[in-house]
């Protein structure tokens, strides 16, 4: 077993910098903060419209923000009318 580990901290150098996610990181920490943003933005819309199995799925499936962008583009028109009515 300490041999095995050995091997590991001989090559540090090399682990150290293959696998090197420093520049990946801030991109993966902007889409994340994205696509909570755009979630939450889908699940409020889904609740307000009443639209049980949208909040679900949304709630549910973990798309990388592709679902509530096609929830929030379909259902814009319906979601403009329903302020325009509720504003009257």
């Amino acid at each position: 077993m300490m041999q095995n580990l050995s091997i590991l901290w001989q090559n540090k150098e090399f682990v150290a910098n293959a696998y090197n996610l420093n520049g990946a990181l801030g991109l993966l920490i902007v889409l994340a903060i994205v696509d909570l943003m755009l979630k939450g933005w889908a699940l409020w819309r889904s609740a307000r419209m009443e639209k049980k199995w949208w909040f679900i799925a949304l709630l549910i499936v973990n798309s990388m923000g592709i679902l509530p962008v096609i929830f929030l583009f379909f259902t814009n028109a319906e979601y403009g009318k329903k302020v325009a009515k509720s504003v009257k």
